[in-house]
Order: C-alpha cells, then sequence, then structure tokens
C-alpha cells in the first residue's frame, strides 16, 4: 500500500506520464494524494495540465494495479512469488542462457510507462555489464528518425525549439495541442505578437483548426512537398545565402536534387495545390530566419522517413535558423556523469542485433533494432535472442505485425516483464514484476530548450514495488560480477554521483522542482565552434551516409510511387492519431477517460460511407495485407481527412490496429516501420 512521505501538505514535483515534464503539486491530505494540479512556478507548462497529469491517482490507486511478483504457471496462469525468489530464479535462468547460447543472448528493452530517462540508462548499464550490446527501447518505432535525421544535417536535435520568439511556424504532422501542450503555450504566445501557424497534415487535427493555414497533404508525400519548397526558395534567391556559403557543406548536390521538383509534379505528389506550395513558400521567405520546422512522429513512421525529415531540416539551415533566437536552439548539455557503460565496455566484437542492416541507428543512437529482435527471437535471425527483460514497454500493442511480435516473445527461454499493469505484454511472461511509478522515486531531468536541470521529488513511499534502479541493482549483484557496476545504496546516491561535476546539489534540486539553469542559452555557436557533424557544417549533404552506403542527399524515393494502389487494398491507412486522454497504449484503464472516449474508431470520409453504405457505428473490418481487425467506423466531417484515406488510433487491444501493420516496410536507414501509409480494405460487417 503506497502512503505519501508527508501527512498533510504539498509536494512539488514533475508529471512524467508522456516526455514533457510538466510541474504538478500534489496536494496530500492523510497521506493519501488528494488532488494534482498544475504547478504554476513551472516554466514549462505555466500551470496547465493535460487530462493525464491529474489521473495519476487513478493510475496509482487501479485495482488492477501489480502489488506482487508473478510467475506465469504451465497452464499459463500466474502465482505470487516472492520478489528475492524471483530475482534469484531470473539471474540462475540468464546465466544458463549465457553458457548455452552466449551473453549475446541476452537482452533488454524498455519503454515509457515508468520513465523516460535515467531507467532507459539504467537498463543500458545492466546489459553491457552483464556482457550483451543488445539494448532495445520503443525508440526504435519512434522518435530516432527525428533524432537521426537532424543529427545528421546539423549535428544536433532539440524538438522544444524556440517557438515563443519566432514569426513562422510550420507542423509537420504533428499535433501539440493533445500531444505536447507546452509546445503549443509557446505557440501561442508567438501567435499573440503575431507569429503565424501553418500546420501540414493528411488529418485536419486540433493544431489545423488552429492555424493561420492548414496544407492537407496526401499521407507520405512530406518529403516531395519540403523539396518542392526548398525548388522555390532556392531558384527565387529566397534563402540565407551568407548562411549556406559560411556554414554549410554539400549544397551544390542539394541543389541540383531540388531542381526536379518542379511545381507541377510537386502537386501531383502531394495533392497540394502550387497556389497553397507558392503561399507557404513566401511565407517562409519572408519571415525568415525566425521560422521553424516541427516534425512529428508521423513522419518518421514512413519508408522514406530519415530522408524526408532531413529535408525538413535542410529547410531550416536555408532560412538561416540554425541556433538562433526564434529558430532550432543547439543546447548545451549539462555536466553530469554518464550512466552509460559505452567508454567503459565497449564490447567490441560483439555485434548488436540489426547493427549490420541498420549502422546509422546504432552508431547515433547506440540501439538495436527492435524489428529485427523479434526474427532473432524465432531463430531466423543473425543470432539467437533467448532471454529478454523488458521494463515500461508494451510491444505488443506498439510494434507492428502483432501476431509476430506474440509469437516471438511466445517464444522466448525467459521474457520479465516490470510495468505497473498485467499488460498484453507482461501477460506473456514468464515474470512479471511490478515496476514503481513517476510518483514513488526520484530521477533528473533535463530542459535542453531552456537549460534547467531538475529533480522529480518522491511523493509516494509503496512497499508492494521496487524502483528501476534497485531492480537492476539486486539483478547485477545477484549474477556477481556485474553487481560492480551498480555500487549505490539507492537511487538518492545515483543522482548525488551523476550531479557532482556540474557543481548543482541534490538539495538546491530539492528545493526548486522548476529546476535550475546550469547554463545560459547562447545563439549561433556556430559562429566560433564548428556544428558537431563530421565536416563541422550544416551538411545538406552527408559524406557520413555515402561512406555508409546511403544516399548522401536526402533523395525523395517513394514519391513517384505514390499515387500507385492496389485495388485489392484501395485505401490508405493512418495510424496513432493522439487523443488527449491516452498516450500510445496507457490510460485505458481509467473509467472516465474510457466514458469520455471508450472505442476504438476508423475515421472514414463521408464519400467512402456513402460508397460503402457505411455510418457511423457501423461495425467494418479492415483489412491488409498481414491481418485483419474488426471496429467502429466514423464518419468525419467532409474536410476532417481525405476521401481515399482512413484513421484508426493505437494502443486498443479491442481494436489492435497493429495487426495491419507489417514490420517488414520499414526505412532504409533507421529501420523505423511504416505506419502511416498502410494500404487497406474496408468489408462492411
Amino acid at each position: 500500500m503506497a502512503k505519501a512521505v508527508i501527512a498533510t501538505g504539498e509536494i512539488r514535483t514533475l508529471c512524467r506520464q508522456c516526455d514533457m515534464h510538466c510541474g504538478i503539486r500534489v496536494l496530500i491530505r492523510d497521506s493519501n494524494i488528494a488532488r494534482i494540479s498544475g504547478d504554476p512556478c513551472n516554466p514549462q507548462n505555466q500551470g496547465r495540465i493535460c487530462p493525464k497529469a491529474p489521473a495519476a491517482k487513478e493510475l496509482l490507486e487501479a485495482p488492477d494495479r501489480l502489488s506482487s511478483p508473478l510467475k506465469r504457471r504451465p497452464d499459463g496462469s500466474f502465482a505470487e512469488i516472492g520478489y528475492t525468489q524471483a530475482i534469484d530464479e531470473i539471474a540462475a535462468t540468464l546465466t544458463t542462457i549465457a553458457d548455452a547460447s552466449g551473453k549475446r543472448a541476452v537482452g533488454v528493452w524498455t519503454g515509457e510507462a515508468v520513465g523516460f530517462q535515467q531507467q532507459a540508462d539504467y537498463a543500458r548499464r545492466f546489459v553491457h555489464a552483464f556482457g550483451s550490446p543488445n539494448y532495445f527501447s520503443a525508440e526504435s518505432v519512434c522518435f530516432a528518425s527525428r533524432y537521426i535525421a537532424f543529427r545528421l544535417v546539423q549535428g544536433f536535435y532539440n524538438p522544444f525549439a524556440d517557438f515563443e520568439n519566432a514569426r513562422l511556424i510550420l507542423f509537420w504532422g504533428i499535433n501539440p495541442g493533445v500531444t505536447h501542450l507546452p509546445y503549443m503555450l509557446a505557440v501561442r504566445a508567438a501567435r499573440a505578437k503575431g507569429a503565424r501557424l501553418v500546420v501540414i497534415d493528411p488529418r485536419r487535427s486540433e493544431a489545423a483548426r488552429e492555424a493561420d493555414l492548414f496544407v492537407q497533404i496526401q499521407p507520405g508525400a512530406d518529403g516531395a512537398l519540403a523539396w518542392g519548397l526548398a525548388n522555390r526558395l532556392i531558384a527565387w534567391e529566397a534563402y540565407d545565402k551568407a548562411f549556406v556559403r559560411n556554414y554549410g557543406s554539400g549544397f551544390e548536390a542539394f541543389r541540383a536534387h531540388a531542381e526536379g521538383f518542379t511545381p507541377e509534379r510537386v502537386e501531383s505528389l502531394t495533392g497540394v495545390t502550387r497556389e497553397t506550395a507558392d503561399i507557404v513558400a513566401k511565407l517562409i521567405a519572408t519571415h525568415r530566419p525566425r521560422v521553424i520546422q516541427s516534425p512529428g512522429i508521423s513522419l518518421e513512421h514512413q519508408v522514406n522517413g530519415v530522408d524526408t525529415l532531413r529535408t525538413i531540416a535542410c529547410l531550416t539551415g536555408l532560412t538561416g535558423a540554425v541556433d538562433t533566437v526564434g529558430g532550432e536552439k543547439w543546447a548545451d548539455p549539462p555536466s553530469l556523469r554518464r550512466l552509460n557503460l559505452y567508454d567503459e565496455l565497449p564490447l567490441d566484437g560483439e555485434q548488436p542485433i540489426g547493427a549490420d542492416r541498420f549502422p546509422v541507428l546504432y552508431n547515433l543512437r547506440r540501439e538495436c533494432h527492435s524489428l529485427t529482435a523479434m526474427d532473432c527471437m524465432l531463430g531466423r535471425g543473425e543470432a539467437p535472442l533467448r532471454g529478454l527483460i523488458v521494463t515500461g514497454a508494451n510491444p505488443v500493442l506498439t510494434n507492428p505485425n502483432t501476431r509476430k511480435v506474440t509469437h516471438a516473445l511466445q517464444s522466448l527461454d525467459l521474457l520479465v516483464v516490470r510495468d505497473l499493469f498485467l499488460t498484453p505484454t507482461a501477460r506473456l511472461a514468464h515474470y512479471v514484476l511490478p515496476a514503481a511509478s513517476f510518483l514513488e522515486r526520484s530521477e533528473l531531468h533535463i530542459f535542453d530548450q531552456s537549460q534547467r536541470i531538475a529533480l522529480t521529488n518522491k511523493v509516494l513511499d509503496n512497499r508492494d514495488v521496487t524502483d528501476e534502479y534497485a531492480f537492476w541493482r539486486d539483478l547485477a549483484h545477484r549474477l556477481g560480477k556485474p553487481g560492480r557496476y551498480f555500487p549505490w545504496e539507492d537511487e538518492e546516491e545515483v543522482n548525488r554521483w551523476l550531479l557532482e561535476p556540474s557543481g548543482l546539489s541534490l538539495e538546491a534540486l530539492k528545493a526548486h522542482p522548476e529546476g535550475l539553469r546550469y547554463a545560459v542559452y547562447t545563439p549561433e555557436k556556430f559562429r566560433t565552434r564548428p556544428l558537431p557533424t563530421p565536416s563541422g557544417k550544416f551538411e545538406f549533404s552527408s559524406r557520413y551516409l555515402e561512406e555508409t552506403g546511403y544516399d548522401p542527399v536526402p533523395v525523395c524515393r517513394p514519391s513517384d510511387r505514390l499515387q500507385e494502389k492496389d485495388p485489392n487494398f484501395p485505401f490508405v491507412l493512418i495510424t496513432g492519431a493522439r487523443k488527449s486522454f491516452y498516450y500510445h497504449s496507457r490510460y485505458r484503464n481509467i473509467a472516465r477517460f474510457r466514458k469520455a472516449f471508450g472505442a476504438p474508431e476508423v475515421e472514414i470520409h463521408p464519400k467512402d460511407a456513402d460508397r460503402l453504405h457505411v455510418r457511423s457505428g457501423d461495425q467494418v473490418r479492415v483489412v491488409s495485407a498481414v491481418g485483419s481487425l474488426e471496429i467502429q467506423a466514423r464518419v468525419t466531417a467532409a474536410e476532417a481527412i481525405l476521401p481515399g484515406v482512413l484513421q484508426i488510433t493505437h494502443g486498443w487491444e479491442a481494436a489492435n490496429v497493429n495487426l495491419l501493420t507489417d514490420d517488414r516496410q520499414v526505412d532504409r536507414v533507421s529501420g523505423l516501420p511504416n505506419m502511416r501509409r498502410v494500404a487497406v480494405r474496408v468489408e462492411k460487417k
């Protein structure tokens, strides 16, 4: 049973229901949480919060929350087991796997349900201490392509740009009013000062309804539009020639490729009229350098994701918005120790899973490819993967090709899952261990956009759960040799060790939950020091990619095939548009959220619905090349989605859209799967 660390009063901390780290105030009465509200003293969210933050109380008090370790019986049911016994048995099985198949046959996999930063580094540290390079995470189906693309072009990626001081903001497939509330607060502040907002999306999202200009584009055509905008800016000589000349590399190759994206070709590929594209290009030319390109996850979930995102990043260079006020901020990192062991234990000679197929993913992210891992579990891959520890991830609902994911996880000799609930992934495990929530532990957080560092204040003591550090520490010590890499008694000692080089004290951070500034932002650092790219310059063309076997210029390969359709699968399915109540597969066990949005739906255009004789509320069957699902239809307004395009939000067990997605359709650079242009048909039930 969890009890607050104080009997009565208020604790200021950070929400960790998503990656925004919003400030919250937790009101305590009689050692229990009475209410969670926004913290007006926190500059990140200025007191405003989304529905998920106050729902943390319901989440932690939910009757189905895990409170005891579980061991699966031979018949598939679970029995309670003591924590020490579970650790002993898990360690013994890991040792058996390593003896039989090598240490590389063991991997770890982190998700977002129990944290985002330190918890991932604990897992990385453990698996290297064990002797395996195989670290997987949810980011190999999310975020990694954006990070890779911007790293390749400008050497850094800061998703929270200087929105508040921008004059023009372009949202590419992102809906931050639902997904990233602090972004939208800053955008609204900028618009109050006269900034313009352009939203590029196949759906008329909440952000699109706020925009000055909504550009409705065919799914998967963003790269063609980005090249079309680059073509116009170069042809009009409306780009920042001084930045390109003095700080750019490979521009001539980029210019030559842009010439192929004539206004006529771009219109045919994207569905965006020449006139609309001209308006966007003129807005960029007029408002540079304070122009922000802000892409969302939807651009990653395409077979040309990295190159599409590289092209969008190159627009930042054309506008001279690199590391500028009102543009992309190149943040200085804080002086902290690192938990990972890549320098201390590089494991040279141990081939990480997927690194041969997707070397850029591993080289830039130090992350293995989770889709390739499924083949390794099934004995079809380059090496066996027989043991896996999953913490806070639910790949059965979030990874493509659910049937294959399920089969792969079931084939393991050891699957351990740590989570707050018995998720579909946890139900496949040999051992399930209850995890600590963000309110039951403490960790450091970095705010790149404001160059602040903060510490979450622990709110609850819960004897039924083990925090992330304690779990990895206990397992490492039980295994013997790896234990020397986990010398700290608890997470507070870890935090002190991490902070030592910074000059900041743990006590100071505890007293300032909003965080303390570790450095003052200095714009245009590229004038005095090289950008963190191989050339030290802004790379319109990448020699590193060329040497690694990829195109140096971000080629828009699939554009010419966008109009081709298989008559057996005439619809284009977009998956994953967010709802404010849910975050991936989480929070669907909260009653008031289910009441507000209680059933999965497929969004369909009125013309398509009429042709299929489908009305809102009808059950339909959606079929792809790899699977099918039954789901309720919702006929949208005519302007909400394009004809021929469907949308299904992911994360529902009752109608798991990843039964339709294909793990073989991946980006050639990052390996991230196609989840935004899935060919399907619709059958009325």
